[in-house]
């Protein structure tokens, strides 16, 4: 069956195809990473929230030291973490259709106006944390980045789990991602969203 998501390194401009970019590096050694596969579903993450245009995410895979920094810089806690998101020039939310039902785009006005592309922000994934959760968490190594990814831009896109409805929207928009675009299909049995503490 022929693939029909729109082509990815097509033209971005006004007129274009619309597909944003996501730039990914490997930045450490434990783990081996599929760049090319986690970019794809950090895009399809994106397309399925309904960003298109001109915009760019950046997608790191890091070790654990660096992670620990980061969080306990900007997060203000020890140790290292699974995935944090950076967001940059912000997305902006809007209640369409009831709760629940949400608009998400870049903020900046007409981001395909003008020659600059929207710079969404950066997720960082660290797979050796998530080595050590998935047997908890995702159920497999595959799975747990798979979640940590579209996790990670998620976040970006001003998703979060703050309260129990937060939760719910966040949870609901990550089984849909992974449905479509990571398994094809129904979750593994294994699968879990929440950690298992």
């Amino acid at each position: 069956m022929p693939d029909s998501r729109p082509k990815v390194d097509a033209p971005k401009r006004s007129g274009g195809d619309g597909v944003p970019e996501v730039f990914c590096s490997d930045e450490q050694d434990s783990i081996p990473i599929e760049l090319e596969r986690w970019r794809r579903l950090a895009i399809d993450a994106l397309l399925s929230q309904g960003i298109k245009g001109a915009c760019e995410l950046s997608l790191f895979f890091i070790d654990e030291e660096t992670i620990a920094d980061l969080n306990a810089e900007h997060m203000g806690k020890s140790g290292p973490t699974d995935v944090l998101s950076f967001p940059l020039d912000g997305v902006e939310v809007a209640e369409t259709q009831g709760p629940g039902a949400l608009t998400r785009g870049p903020s900046r006005p007409h981001p395909d106006h003008d020659d600059m592309p929207t710079l969404l922000g950066d997720v960082l994934v660290c797979p050796a944390v998530a080595q050590k959760q998935f047997p908890t968490h995702a159920g497999t190594l595959d799975d747990e980045i798979a979640l940590l990814v579209v996790h990670g831009v998620l976040h970006i896109l001003g998703f979060d789990h703050d309260n129990e409805e937060n939760l719910a929207v966040m949870r609901a928009a990550e089984m849909a991602i992974l449905t479509t675009h990571h398994w094809g299909g129904p979750a593994p049995d294994a699968f879990q969203q929440g950690h298992n503490e």
